[in-house]
């Protein structure tokens, strides 16, 4: 392997994980509970075409120098909103449409991180 994409994978291989997350979720979704998994990746489909959602996902992607901070964040969100939902004080939202908020975030930052990261080796 070149060494321009030996450093490429090691500056990513948080990236890449969060993505393999996202396709694993997937897989086992579709095996244990299909019904499910296709209502979040059909609210997901929806989300992508609200683009203020996509700005600031690649925003948090591309200009934050630490992705363990968003990816953190991220998650640290979705839970405080999951804990408010079960709670009642969010009566309006459901954990699906949470989590593929999640997803669509967690994978359009992920891209715009890896992006930048490909931007900056040399080939």
């Amino acid at each position: 392997m070149n060494d321009q994409f030996k450093t490429l994978f090691n500056k990513a291989k948080l990236n890449f994980a969060v993505l393999a997350s996202i396709l694993m979720l997937a897989v086992l979704g579709k095996i244990t509970n299909p019904e499910l998994t296709n209502s979040i990746f059909m609210i997901a489909d929806q989300l992508v075409s609200d683009l203020i959602l996509l700005f600031v996902a690649i925003t948090l992607g591309a200009f934050i120098p630490n992705f363990k901070l968003v990816v953190f964040g991220a998650i640290a969100a979705f839970v405080a909103a999951a804990i408010a939902i079960q709670t009642g004080l969010f009566t309006y939202l459901t954990l699906e449409y949470l989590f593929a908020v999640l997803i669509v975030v967690l994978g359009f930052a992920s891209i715009a991180n890896l992006y930048r990261h490909y931007r900056e080796v040399q080939f």
